[in-house]
């Protein structure tokens, strides 16, 4: 998938597109459209990298980044103290269904252990 048909993209390239709920030089965020939990957030950086697979050390500043606007958000949404899931998803099999990295944020409801 090229950058131009890339929904992440798009929003990442419009600094006035009306979805982010919050922006800086290197992510941003936006309400899933089909949540999992009361509180279900994309955190997303700008850049367009496909997957974890596309991950290496010129992209470390992005990736710790994304960790610190996911609390952020956590603490806006009053998620902190009561809990919250991050999750990125990995390739097809793992459900990733768009192929721009993003990290989900979910919370707001007890979500139960993983596997």
């Amino acid at each position: 998938m090229s950058t131009s048909q890339c929904i992440f993209c798009a929003i990442a390239r419009d600094s006035a597109h009306e979805s982010p709920i919050y922006r800086d030089d290197q992510v941003f965020v936006v309400k899933d459209i089909n949540p999992k939990a009361p509180v279900h957030l994309l955190i997303i950086p700008n850049m367009h990298l496909a997957s974890l697979a596309y991950i290496g050390p010129g992209q470390v500043p992005i990736m710790g980044q994304m960790f610190i606007v996911a609390e952020e958000m956590a603490r806006r949404e009053g998620v902190t103290l009561s809990g919250y899931r991050l999750a990125v998803n990995q390739g097809k099999d793992s459900g990733q269904e768009i192929e721009h990295l993003h990290m989900h944020l979910l919370g707001g409801q007890g979500l139960g252990a993983m596997g």
